[in-house]
């Protein structure tokens, strides 16, 4: 007598989809986990850098570093077109810093490295100069005496 063997099955993908929620968790975390060590070695290095250049290393710190593969972290127009964004949501004129740690928050990056804040925030200067000989966005001196921007209005 040759009985068949069912295998465990369900009419819903409710264990598939369990699993692959969890697997999808794990992930994260694990991102999460590598994006905040990645942010302590990046400050470690810039405290090291200042170390050495405290105890008189005066050599080209970038030459003495492996070639690394360039990082690209905006398609071409993209970050032109968070700054727009980020202006056309303000009710006041931002700073180039409030408006790279907006975009940072946006894409996900990690607010605490303050070596990618700092280069953000020149690029979105950059960005916020070109946008300004073009006519798109003005410039305001604040209270501290710094430049912030707002959409040039329309008519």
């Amino acid at each position: 007598m040759t009985e068949s063997i069912r295998l465990a099955r369900t009419d819903t993908y409710e264990h598939t989809i369990t699993g692959l929620l969890k697997k999808r968790a794990d992930l994260f975390n694990e991102a999460i986990r590598i994006r905040d060590r990645l942010a302590e070695i990046k400050n470690d290095i810039g405290a090291l850098d200042r170390v050495l250049g405290t105890l008189g290393y005066t050599g080209d710190l970038d030459a003495e570093m492996p070639r690394q593969k360039r990082e690209v972290l905006f398609g071409k127009g993209e970050l032109t077109r968070s700054i727009l964004d980020e202006l056309r949501d303000a009710q006041t004129p931002l700073g180039s810093r409030e408006i790279a740690r907006a975009i940072v928050a946006l894409t996900g990056q990690d607010a605490r490295d303050r070596k990618f804040i700092t280069e953000l925030t020149k690029r979105v200067s950059k960005a916020l100069r070109i946008l300004k000989q073009d006519g798109n966005v003005r410039a305001v001196i604040n209270n501290n005496g710094n430049l912030s921007w707002m959409l040039r209005p329309i008519g």
